[in-house]
């Protein structure tokens, strides 16, 4: 096996296995009322941490967690999986890195720094230059707003001029017990009847091939446990429910999302433009005066 490239934002590129420092330099923390977000800008952007008063609700990291299993991670400018890492557009092909084989996964936006526009103590904005391996140049825009209820964030990916297919979303890890941010950093496993639960009302879902991806027949929604993309006939909800703790709304105008609950400690459920290999089998393409745009809100209440 080819050694690991000493920079991280490359190594993961070559491959998702490969060792990641976890969350570094300058963090930014947003609060309103009894809500806080923490996020690291070289951190892919990433949403290290969200809490409802003393309640972390996402994973952390720790020394054995690669770049893909913790926090809450963008995915730009394709969600998910790309097959074989080829992007087919007007029959031509450009290949993306695969580092997780046989598929390019989750984007490239989280595995490098990202540029801070402007904070405050509530709102905070970053931007990130899409260039190689991506073959059209563009821009991608991430805000969050914090208030009292919710916690808002909206992705957009913009095209320098030549029209693109893009699509967008987030990964969120989150705890499926919850506690202080102490408590969480040594991925507790507790008491089922503590266990998070989830909700949701899917009008499909995506029929996984034998390698896992869409195959593009839509079947019937089934229930937990889930590694499943489902879709919504108008805009996605789902109900996170942590007993005697904290309930969750999470909404977005988005049609697609994702659910991933195998793991001990912790499920994703994931708010995309999109199913995975989507940037292929359902393109969306951007111009100059018509961005991508997608937003999610999540919406705590304590129990």
């Amino acid at each position: 096996m080819k050694p690991f490239d000493p920079d991280p934002y490359q190594s993961v590129r070559q491959s998702s296995a490969a060792p990641w420092p976890g969350p570094r330099g300058p963090r930014v923390d947003l609060r309103a009322g009894d809500l806080a977000a923490s996020i690291y800008p070289l951190d892919g952007c990433r949403l290290t941490s969200f809490t409802v008063r003393d309640a972390e609700l996402l994973r952390q990291w720790k020394a054995d967690r690669g770049a893909f299993e913790y926090g809450s991670f963008p995915m730009v400018p394709w969600v998910g999986r790309v097959r074989d890492g080829v992007l087919l557009v007007d029959g031509q092909e450009d290949h993306l890195p695969v580092n997780h084989p046989p598929f390019a996964l989750h984007g490239m936006t989280f595995f490098a720094p990202w540029t801070t526009l402007d904070v405050t103590d509530t709102t905070a904005e970053f931007t990130f230059r899409l260039t190689d391996p991506w073959p059209w140049p563009g821009r991608v825009k991430q805000r969050f707003e914090l208030t009292g209820e919710a916690l808002e964030m909206t992705l957009t990916v913009e095209t320098d001029g030549t029209p693109f297919p893009a699509a967008a979303g987030w990964h969120p890890w989150f705890a499926k017990w919850t506690g202080t941010h102490e408590e969480l950093a040594q991925a507790p496993v507790g008491d089922p009847a503590d266990e998070l639960s989830i909700h949701f009302s899917a009008d499909w879902r995506e029929e996984p091939g034998d390698d896992g991806l869409p195959t593009g027949r839509r079947i019937s929604p089934r229930p937990w446990p889930w590694d499943d993309a489902f879709g919504f006939d108008t805009s996605l909800s789902a109900a996170l429910t942590w007993p005697r703790r904290v309930e969750l709304l999470m909404t977005s105008p988005a049609t697609s999302m994702v659910v991933y609950t195998p793991e001990p400690d912790a499920a994703c459920v994931e708010p995309q433009s999109g199913p995975p290999n989507g940037v292929n089998t359902h393109q969306r393409v951007i111009t100059p005066a018509e961005p991508l745009v997608i937003s999610t809100r999540w919406a705590p209440t304590a129990l």
